[in-house]
């Protein structure tokens, strides 16, 4: 019998050091569930969602606040990857900023300088998940959605909570699959996360998850779309009052991308609007 109770307990004492050296590594974590990446990556085998994604008017972003391209090292034993603008004085605040599924293009560069002049001094890194490659055709946008592994993401949101060190005030923006990951680096930003902004991308669901959140979420939302329904957004505010948590939120009356300049089906007076909302939330919090 004590052999048998032994043989348990060395057993139980192997599975957590395997758990922990695979968390370590980026493969796995017992807390994070990964639902609300997986369902948006799933939509990429949607050709419809996939025709909905405009192919993007390229643009040729030169940076005026001195933006760089930086490096800094991830849990996984990798290196992450990021476009860096420095606050204008030294501050604690760090807006982290997610791309869309296009990657991290001159797009999001020029957006990410646009809130980088509109708000008080802040550190401003767009994390690039895509590790360096840019689509500019909708199919190959979808092909590397498909590819991003969740437990890479989770990596290089780490490693960029890293970089900027365990005082620093998160916030966090995304678009599209870049808002799915807003909310869910909010999330792993434990009591550093100091506000969330959301456009249009898939919620959180876990009622448990979103429980953890140590900040309030602003959703910015198109009530055109088929996916990211006002039925899908309706759910997310009731599951957050569940859990106890502030949203704050809007639905637009417009398409998908909506706020994208460098997207045909671009709505100005929408994307005004929203960029108002977001600025306002970030400045009220950014002080």
């Amino acid at each position: 019998m004590l052999k048998v109770i032994l043989s348990c307990f060395l057993l139980a004492i192997g599975a957590v050091a395997l758990m922990w050296s695979k968390e370590e590594a980026g493969e796995t974590s017992c807390c994070h569930v990964w639902d609300a990446h997986d369902q948006f990556v799933a939509l990429a085998s949607n050709q419809s969602f996939v025709n909905q994604h405009q192919e993007p008017d390229q643009i040729n972003f030169i940076s005026k606040a001195g933006g760089k391209q930086i490096t800094f090292p991830t849990p996984d034993g990798q290196t992450g990857r990021g476009w860096w603008l420095p606050a204008k004085k030294k501050s604690a605040h760090y807006l982290f900023v997610f791309h869309e599924w296009w990657g991290l293009n001159d797009h999001i560069k020029a957006e990410a300088e646009k809130f980088y002049n509109d708000l008080p001094p802040v550190n401003i890194l767009c994390l690039d998940l895509y590790d360096g490659k840019i689509a500019t055709q909708r199919q190959e946008a979808a092909q590397l959605m498909q590819g991003l592994s969740p437990q890479r993401a989770e990596a290089i949101v780490k490693g960029a909570m890293n970089y900027a060190g365990p005082k620093a005030n998160i916030y966090t923006i995304g678009w599209c699959m870049g808002g799915t990951w807003s909310l869910q680096a909010a999330l792993l930003a434990g009591k550093q996360a100091k506000g969330c902004v959301i456009y249009y991308g898939m919620p959180e669901k876990d009622v448990e998850r979103l429980k953890t959140l140590h900040t309030d979420v602003l959703g910015i939302f198109a009530g055109r779309e088929r996916w990211i329904s006002p039925q899908v957004v309706e759910e997310f505010a009731a599951n957050m009052q569940r859990a106890g948590k502030q949203l704050t939120y809007k639905i637009f009356d417009a398409d998908h991308a909506f706020a994208n300049p460098s997207n045909p089906n671009y709505a100005k007076q929408a994307a005004e609007e929203a960029y108002a909302l977001s600025i306002n939330y970030l400045k009220e919090r950014i002080k």
